[in-house]
């Protein structure tokens, strides 16, 4: 059936969170059921969210597009980045030293040199050099939840099928990440080891601190408390990202209220007018956030990405073989060129090339084989957890309105 002939199937706000819970179901089954997918780390929402991509493909064959409600959608989104704004503390940051700053900056540059190496890509294949930047950080750095909240607004910015190129893109990096991150990891703990050099360990001052002792003295607060401050910070943000937007900068909705959440989070770390539970916030985000990927995949348009399939894949080659030479190199010198480092090293190659699940099971691998490393459990999910998805998106929003 032609295009144009197309019957739409509506989905509202209920019938689509209906179907977001049942794909996390479906994704858990899937991963049980098909261990490669448990091996490669590939999120639950994922696997259950692509089983309904592919779903919406074969019905667009036969001449029927399904069209989700996305007001539900776009609430969970911002619902999950204003959680990451809430955690983006300076006293948190703060407990892991120097390094978790210097691992920052380098994940942010490894976010501006995947952008630039995607553009020049993208304009040697006389592509839209958006598209460079969508199979650059946005899916890489970024990971599956960025590329689909930055989707809808490279789409408006005249890439049409951004969203379905940005997923697939981020799919890519989580799967080579989850087959490369450990096996660099062995190889820099052998060149450690030949070196001579052994685990520096967990300054005492950080091993000692609990996660919560900023907040320690203050009264412990319900998680609708929680809840309640981030729907306060996404109330706010909506604001300052309308005035921002007025000034014709192109950006996603979710930026202002993840700046608010930061705002608010860091002022009552000194005010200690409630004590803000990392905990809480990360079981609300662990929630929310697999709902929205799914819901997010429902709508995506797989037949989009046939034309640019080579190459796209070369673009991302060239992104895993420039993430792949900064682990092991310029990031492996920076974090000490220790045991610690070498695993710091393996987690970098899996948030800035898949997720941070990715980085975690890598870890958790060559902490298994070689011996702890405490300094890289405590400053990996740091960064890749959401320090870096905060200055990621000022990063591509940067640039994207750069080249506008």
């Amino acid at each position: 059936m032609e295009e144009g002939r197309s019957l739409t199937v509506p989905i509202n706000s209920a019938q689509l969170l209906a179907l977001a819970a049942a794909g996390v179901i479906i994704g858990q089954q899937l991963k049980r059921r098909v261990p490669i997918l448990e091996r490669l780390s590939i999120p639950t929402s994922i696997a259950g969210g692509l089983l309904f991509a592919l779903c919406s493909l074969v019905f667009h064959s036969q001449g029927y597009d399904v069209k989700p409600d996305p007001v539900l959608r776009d609430v969970f989104q911002l619902f999950c980045y204003t959680i990451i704004g809430m955690n983006a503390s300076f006293d948190v940051v703060k407990r892991g030293g120097v390094q978790t700053i210097l691992l920052l900056a380098l994940a942010t540059g490894g976010a501006v040199l995947q952008n630039f190496l995607g553009m020049g890509l993208a304009s040697v294949f006389h592509l839209n050099p958006l598209i460079g930047i969508l199979s650059g950080s946005v899916s890489l750095a970024g990971g599956p939840a960025t590329a689909l909240a930055f989707g809808s607004t490279f789409e408006k910015a005249g890439v049409p099928a951004a969203t379905t190129i940005a997923l697939a893109s981020a799919t890519f990096g989580i799967t080579v990440s989850g087959l490369i991150a450990a096996y660099a990891g062995v190889w820099l703990n052998s060149k450690a080891n030949s070196e001579g050099a052994s685990s520096t360990g967990l300054p005492a001052r950080v091993a000692e601190e609990e996660p919560e002792a900023v907040s320690a003295k203050q009264p412990e607060t319900s998680m609708a408390t929680q809840i309640a401050l981030v729907a306060i910070a996404m109330g706010l943000g909506s604001l300052v990202s309308a005035a921002i937007e007025r000034t014709g900068i192109v950006m996603p909705g979710y930026i202002g209220a993840m700046a608010v959440a930061a705002i608010i989070r860091n002022i009552n770390d000194r005010t200690n007018l409630i004590k803000i539970s990392p905990t809480k916030l990360a079981s609300a985000f662990e929630i929310a956030l697999p709902l929205f990927i799914v819901m997010a995949m429902i709508t995506l348009r797989l037949w989009e990405l046939a034309a640019l399939a080579g190459p796209l894949l070369i673009i991302l080659t060239a992104q895993v073989a420039l993430t792949l030479a900064m682990t092991l190199t310029i990031v492996y010198w920076a974090m000490g060129r220790d045991r610690d480092g070498a695993v710091i090293s393996a987690g970098f190659c899996g948030f800035m090339l898949g997720v941070t699940a990715n980085a975690m099971a890598s870890m958790e691998e060559l902490a298994l084989r070689f011996g702890p490393a405490p300094r890289a459990f405590i400053i990996v999910p740091m960064v890749g957890a959401f320090l870096i998805d905060f200055t990621n998106s000022i990063v591509i929003t940067a640039m994207a309105n750069m080249i506008k």
